[in-house]
């Protein structure tokens, strides 16, 4: 092909002056450097660590070369770690000579048994700037940059034009560079660090997620529904600390100024200061503002629509088949069995059977239209104790063995109906709230038992369902921030209500956030049958920092490679390891300085 003179005349610096260790291209310094020595193992995108620095021009190249000559070169290599393993006179050489035997013998099966590419990769780097002081500034930037990724760099003296050369559009590789920074590399190791591979991932809508590995913009539209995204939902887990709690409400704030409805449920008290710069309702869920009546009837979103395109269509139809009254006889059974620890069957069917009669008594059966009611028609726990007492005393006087059943159940529920814990669930619903933006703090229950947390937090979930699922038009993220207060392994049932949540999410315009610091609770095995179901569903995960058993249990949940691993074992906050179905990145949340305004004082910030 001929030259095209036009444009390197365009292309080409007025003047260039040579020096020892640089260069002068027109008003410009520059400074070359090649890459010597890479990671034995290489990090999810490693070379953009080094490639993508501001100020500077990278020059990647690789040739292949012949794989048995290279095989045989290889297997003497090993064999000469193997010896100085042997013979080392200290343990650190016995530790690095035995971890290049150990990189060299996975090389080599790669290459040999799965058939890999090697080949000579050849990174220059040039740093530009208009003054010295700036160019020393880039200069050490990048250096620093590669020893953090264990890679060695060498100022290449008396090369300078060669090493222009070879970074320049207008020439190709430049053999006197060549032979000083040729190194054999397998292919797969130079693709899965290449910088251009990582270009971002852009919805045509949404919103600015953060950055990945390479520094390319992430624009995120969790309602897209196309391919393997097929819900809204999302996980988030890692450890405290690692930036969690931040990269949530960065989430949630975008969501709501995209108009969506936002409902959080809160433990911590995190969200308190963001839900009042929202404009939204913040109500105190322990006691106070926010009391939900247990025995108060949820009334649910009656489908007129066939959906064949949902995966649990006909599970869903079934229970849609019930009446308001069983699914609540059936999310009663739930909360009475978190309640009391020592229920047994027979004081439930008891229960149950108590709560049919009682119902009867206010008027509301099978087919009674719930919509209709008011918060004041219901009956409360002291209405259910006192039902409950009477029959006692009847069974009793009818000399009935039975009131000792009885007898015994409404002991049990004196506590709610009358005593410490009636200032939660005895009385009328008062939590109710059309505000698009929800926050349901339960922090004054932190000194409480965890059967109580996990109780209300039960309870709290089936009213944050309800309104998800009212009305399909409107798009609603509920948010469940330590969602491990759920898991009871004697009751497995409110990680199924949970997971049945998730999977009909879809079908209401609704995402559920799952946040939890941990994924071992999950992965019980009591309770892995919904767990990891729940961890598994959503098309959106996001993964941070993790290690000891929770990092070898997400290993094994999302088949992590050894990057990943490296990436989460990092602990970096801020960085996490992003699914959106099945394509996954290194994600960077580098949140605007106006959101954080928003984000208040407490948790991540």
């Amino acid at each position: 092909m001929e030259k095209n003179r036009a444009l390197l005349d365009v292309i080409a610096p007025m003047n260039v002056k040579i020096k020892k260790d640089s260069l002068i291209l027109g008003e410009n310094n520059a400074q070359c450097f090649g890459v010597i020595s890479y990671p034995q193992s290489a990090k999810y995108g490693w070379l953009s660590e080094i490639t993508n620095i501001p100020g500077t021009v990278a020059s990647i190249s690789f040739e292949t070369v012949n794989s048995g000559e290279f095989l045989e070169h290889l297997n003497k290599n090993i064999s000469v770690y193997a010896s100085e393993a042997r013979d080392a006179k200290n343990e650190l050489e016995r530790l690095r000579a035995e971890q290049a035997e150990k990189s060299g013998k996975q090389l080599l099966k790669r290459i040999d048994i799965g058939g890999e590419q090697v080949g000579l990769v050849s990174t220059a780097i040039m740093s530009v700037a208009g003054d010295n002081e700036t160019i020393g500034k880039i200069s050490r930037r990048q250096k620093s940059a590669a020893s953090l990724i264990k890679c060695k760099e060498r100022l290449l003296s008396f090369r300078q034009l060669d090493a222009f050369s070879q970074i320049s559009p207008t020439s190709g590789k430049n053999k006197n560079i060549s032979s000083m920074i040729d190194r054999v590399m397998p292919l797969s190791s130079v693709v899965y660090g290449f910088p251009h591979s990582h270009g971002g991932y852009t919805d045509d809508d949404g919103y600015y997620l953060g950055m990945d590995g390479a520094g390319g913009l992430v624009i995120l539209d969790t309602w897209k529904r196309s391919g393997d995204r097929t819900n809204s939902n999302m996980v988030v887990l890692g450890i405290n600390g690692t930036g969690k709690s931040t990269a949530v409400k960065h989430i949630i704030l975008n969501e709501f100024m995209l108009g969506k409805r936002i409902i959080i449920i809160d433990p911590e008290r995190e969200y308190k200061d963001m839900c009042k710069a929202c404009g939204g309702d913040w109500i105190n869920a322990a006691g106070g503002k926010g009391k939900i009546n247990p025995l108060q009837i949820k009334v649910s979103s009656k489908d007129t629509q066939d959906d064949d395109s949902y995966e649990d269509n006909e599970e869903d139809t079934e229970e849609e088949k019930l009446s308001e009254l069983a699914i609540h006889l059936k999310n009663l059974e739930v909360f009475f069995s978190l309640y009391i620890n020592s229920l047994t069957d027979t004081k439930l069917a008891i229960i149950k059977r108590s709560l049919i009669e009682l119902y009867k008594i206010f008027n509301i059966d099978w087919d009674t239209d719930n919509s209709k009611l008011k918060a004041e028609d219901y009956p409360i726990m002291e209405d259910l104790y006192n039902y409950i007492l009477s029959e006692a005393e009847r069974m009793k006087d009818e000399g009935d063995d039975q009131f000792k059943e009885y007898e015994d159940i409404a002991r049990l529920f004196e506590d709610v109906a009358k005593g410490g814990d009636s200032f939660l669930w005895n009385g009328h619903t008062t939590l109710n709230s059309d505000a698009q933006f929800v926050v349901l703090d339960t922090k004054d229950l932190q000194d409480s038992s965890e059967r109580i947390k996990g109780t209300e937090y039960y309870l709290l979930s089936t009213w944050m369902w309800a309104e998800m699922s009212r009305d399909r038009t409107e798009k609603v993220v509920g948010v469940f921030d330590e969602a491990y207060l759920l898991i009871d392994k004697r009751v497995p049932q409110t990680l199924a209500f949970l997971r049945n949540a998730s999977k009909r999410c879809r079908k209401y315009e609704g995402s559920m956030i799952i946040i939890s610091h941990s994924v071992v609770d999950f992965l019980d095995e009591s309770v892995k049958m919904y767990g990891q179901a729940l961890l598994d569903l959503p098309t959106y995960k996001f993964i941070f920092g993790c290690d000891g058993e929770n990092l070898k249990q997400t290993k094994q949940l999302y088949n992590l490679n050894d990057s990943e691993e490296e990436l989460l074992l990092s602990k970096n906050r801020g960085h996490a390891l992003f699914f959106a179905g099945s394509k996954r990145m290194h994600l960077n949340f580098k949140i605007p300085e106006y959101e954080k305004e928003y984000m208040g004082n407490a948790g991540g910030r």
